[in-house]
Formats: C-alpha cells, sequence, structure tokens
C-alpha cells in the first residue's frame, strides 16, 4: 500500500495542504479499493462517513430525477475527492458515484479527516474552495441548459471530454460514454443525442466508430459551443 505522502494524486487535491507528519497519520487510517467498470462506490441518499480520494480511473456521479433516470451530473479523475460536502454537512450523499472503468480508490474515515479542520487552516480552505468551486459548476451548468441549444451544448461536451480527460492512441476520446450517457450530460432525449452525432458526422465535425468518437474538426466545435 503506497503512503499519502508519496503519492503525487494528492497534490491535485485539498490534501496538498497536509504536512508530512499529517499524511503519515493518514495513510495509517486509509483503506484502499479496487472499484471495477460499473461498480458503484457510493448511492445517493447513503451515509459515506468519510473521503474517497481518486489515485486512478474515472467515475460518474448522478443524481436519480422525478422519472426515474439518472442524470449525470459531473465525470471526476484522478487527484480529485469525493465525499468532503457530506461530510462537512453531516449529511448523506446527495449523488451517486459509478465507475466509468476500472479504479483505485483510497477511503479516508470521517473521524480521522475532521481533525485536520482545526490544525491545519489551509486544508480547511482548500476543501471550502473546492466545495465553491463545485458549486459556480452546478450554477454554469444551469445556465447552459437554460441558453444553450442541445447542438451547442454536445459540442461544448465533447470539447469538455477531450480536453479534460484526453484521447487514447487512435484518436478516440478516452471517456467511451454510452448514447444514454451523453444525452444525460448535455440534458436531452437519446434519439436527440443519436441524431445529432449522426449530424456532426455529416457535416465532417467527428468519426464515429461504436461508441468511439473522434473529433475531427475542434475548431468547428468550437466555435458551435461558442
Amino acid at each position: 500500500m503506497s503512503k499519502c505522502e508519496q503519492c503525487i494524486v494528492r497534490e491535485f487535491s485539498s490534501l496538498k495542504a497536509l504536512t508530512k507528519e499529517e499524511l503519515l497519520k493518514l495513510s495509517d487510517c486509509k483503506t484502499s479499493h479496487i472499484i471495477k467498470k460499473g461498480e458503484v462506490i457510493f448511492e445517493e441518499g447513503e451515509n459515506v462517513n468519510g473521503i474517497f480520494c481518486i489515485k486512478d480511473g474515472i467515475c460518474k456521479l448522478t443524481k436519480l430525477s422525478a422519472n426515474g433516470k439518472d442524470h449525470i451530473v459531473k465525470l471526476v479523475t484522478k487527484g480529485e475527492l469525493l465525499g468532503q460536502r457530506s461530510m462537512i454537512s453531516d449529511e448523506p450523499v446527495n449523488l451517486s458515484a459509478v465507475a466509468l472503468e476500472d479504479m483505485h480508490v483510497c477511503f479516508i474515515p470521517k473521524a480521522d479527516v475532521m481533525g485536520y479542520f482545526d490544525k491545519n487552516n489551509q486544508f480547511s480552505m482548500n476543501v471550502m474552495k473546492t466545495i465553491c468551486g463545485d458549486l459556480k459548476e452546478a450554477d454554469d451548468h444551469m445556465v447552459n441548459l437554460a441558453q444553450k441549444t442541445v447542438k451547442e451544448r454536445l459540442a461544448e461536451t465533447l470539447l469538455y471530454l477531450h480536453d479534460t480527460f484526453g484521447k487514447n492512441e487512435d484518436e478516440s476520446l478516452k471517456v467511451q460514454l454510452s448514447r444514454d450517457e451523453l444525452a444525460s450530460i448535455i440534458g436531452t432525449a437519446t434519439e436527440s443525442c443519436i441524431r445529432l452525432l449522426s449530424d456532426f458526422k455529416k457535416s465532417g465535425l467527428i468519426e464515429l466508430t461504436g461508441k468511439k468518437i473522434v473529433l475531427k474538426d475542434s475548431n468547428a466545435l468550437k466555435k458551435l459551443a461558442d
């Protein structure tokens, strides 16, 4: 099991503010888990009682809507922490987390994390900044849903997937989402998403091979997204 102070992933999260001594103590408390693709890390309404640090892999955060369908709120990758808001508010998690690929995560119990809020002001500030950033993202997403067309949102999402998670050796997007998942992110029906992807392909903006998507004209997609 790797030690927290030796893990480069912590440099991307609130944990970077902890001292070497604090990280050593954290290492003794954490548990490491391998999460297989499609497995649930936690479910909406569950009392997690701690935070998950993503060491490797990507997961989706989903919210169950009134019609019984899961809506993808956000995609999360290595270096990020899950469960910070519910840990501080002392409430059950309001989202579910599901692995989009095989993942390596570390779980740190709430009791072992909360002690650092009193002892390390920078750590407390980092956590608050992360939560504020999540709120800003949620606000921006709501505005996009209200003001942008589905076509604009799809173009923006494809660019986001490319810029944030990268691409494979064959140039396809590294994150391979089903049409249902892609439709969930942009807030439309699956049929509409499939039709728009076909339109993008005919226009030479993308290439499609099964679930694989290759961006062929990023500049045109950027103009469309704006």
